[in-house]
């Protein structure tokens, strides 16, 4: 056993003992443990293990942090159905009549701060530039567009985050272990993790930016990531936005659906799959498979 997984202290021991603390991992007993290492699975209890917070004291600590999470997660949803069910066709025809300059200057520019403030969904902007500029027209516009409002997501949630949730995942060996995994190694893995979550239709575009800001992930990565992984879903909506005739009549064709929920549980499998893997290089057994031997 290597000098970092030996068991930290007898007063940590001593912790386990009297709070009758079970594992993270696993769930076994550590009531009669002989140190902070769990005999069932190998996991090493930290402090953070043994006094464990209810989830309002963890939301407490989040601050503004947690506020935020909660405004990107329900303004896309509530105020993208409101603007795009009552003023689609209005917004549409006035930025077609602008031009190919001025309504693609404008539209890029509402969009950078409609989604970046996470106000909008990303969805329906881009199938309203798809209408207005045809579907080549609207897929450029749109793409300028969200990877500009990513880069505000990510200043906003700097802004407004600062490190409360950074020191949080630092403060938990497990939420540490995956966050490293996912987006702690080289610079091409990190841009590929982000591009893979970014590219389901459904993946929430304001809740992704302040996660990934969360996460540490590197900036240049996670812009390029971001416009590589939002590119395909992007060119679908805009080109549904180009065949449509009237906004009454418009809806998501059936096979956009599907691939949305299909592409949302390959990412779920792949994000698992990397999860587990690093849970298990540090002890923790997991359902796919077995803890390394210590």
């Amino acid at each position: 056993m290597d000098e970092d997984s030996k068991p930290e202290s007898s007063e940590l021991t001593t912790q386990i003992r009297e709070a009758g603390v079970k594992c993270p991992g696993c769930g076994f007993d550590l009531g009669a443990a002989a140190g902070s290492q769990c005999p069932e699975c190998g996991l090493v209890l930290t402090e953070a293990d043994v006094h464990r917070e209810s989830v309002g004291e963890v939301v407490r600590r989040l601050g503004p942090a947690a506020v935020l999470g909660v405004l990107w997660m329900a303004l896309p949803l509530v105020l993208g159905l409101t603007v795009f069910i009552g003023f689609r066709q209005e917004v549409a025809d006035w930025l077609r009549e602008q031009g190919d300059v001025t309504g693609v200057a404008v539209y890029i520019g509402a969009f950078m701060l409609a989604a970046g403030l996470g106000l909008l969904p990303t969805w329906t902007q881009a199938v309203i530039g798809g209408y207005a500029f045809g579907m080549w027209g609207g897929f450029g516009a749109a793409w300028a567009g969200f990877t500009l409002a990513a880069i505000v997501g990510y200043v906003v949630a700097k802004l407004v985050a600062g490190d409360r949730v950074e020191r949080e995942i630092e403060a938990h060996a497990k939420a540490k272990a995956v966050r490293d995994a996912l987006v702690g190694k080289s610079w091409i893995r990190t841009v590929g993790i982000v591009a893979l979550v970014r590219a389901p239709f459904n993946s929430p575009f304001s809740l992704m930016n302040l996660a990934l800001y969360a996460a540490e992930t590197k900036f240049s990565a996670y812009v390029i990531g971001t416009a590589l992984g939002m590119a395909p879903r992007t060119l679908v909506y805009t080109w549904i936005g180009s065949q449509v005739s009237d906004f009454d009549n418009v809806s998501q064709p059936r096979w956009v659906i599907i691939t949305g929920v299909v592409s949302v549980v390959v990412v779920v499998m792949i994000v698992a799959q990397i999860s587990n893997k690093a849970l298990e290089k540090i002890g923790v057994k997991t359902k796919a498979g077995k803890t390394p031997s210590t």
